[in-house]
């Protein structure tokens, strides 16, 4: 008759135990952001001015935004996913970080610009506040500079 000594596991109980916390952590839901929408105006210069919303998640150490500004519209029809954009945040109130990324839905004539998911590195307690965006559509770049604080306040990470 075998016999377990008290403090030790036998091997099935420590596979028990391994599959059950590992099964805890899958299901853990994605880290959330505050606040998970934030609105700002943008100036374009002369290809126009207005309001931007900004959507926040984040999964681990990858941080994604996407974005829609009536800032900037498309005079003709553009295809999904050939935006190229570059939004620069504050970052903890005095460096600086960048969210890149080519992913939009197609925009009709006239129909404002989306894109994203915009990605970026990011930390816990990361606070970000949107400054510029760079939109480069059919080789042509539109540099915006934030033209109110982001409301309601930086996303916290």
């Amino acid at each position: 008759m075998r016999h377990l000594r008290p403090g030790r596991l036998g091997f099935g109980t420590a596979l028990a135990v391994a599959l059950a916390a590992a099964g805890t952590l899958a299901m853990a839901p994605a880290a959330t952001v505050t606040p998970g929408t934030a609105t700002l105006s943008f100036d374009c210069g002369w290809y126009g001015s207005g309001s931007a919303t900004l959507t926040a998640t984040e999964k681990g150490t990858t941080g994604t935004i996407s974005l829609a500004t009536k800032a900037i519209s498309s005079p003709i029809p553009i295809g999904a996913n050939s935006v190229t954009s570059t939004l620069t945040l504050t970052k903890n109130g005095s460096g600086t970080t960048q969210f890149k990324g080519s992913a939009n839905p197609a925009i009709p004539a006239g129909g404002e610009v989306s894109t994203g998911p915009l990605t970026g590195t990011v930390a816990p307690g990361d606070s970000l506040a949107a400054t510029s965006l760079k939109v480069v559509v059919l080789g042509i770049t539109a540099t915006c500079k934030a033209t109110t604080p982001q409301s309601p306040g930086p996303f916290v990470f």
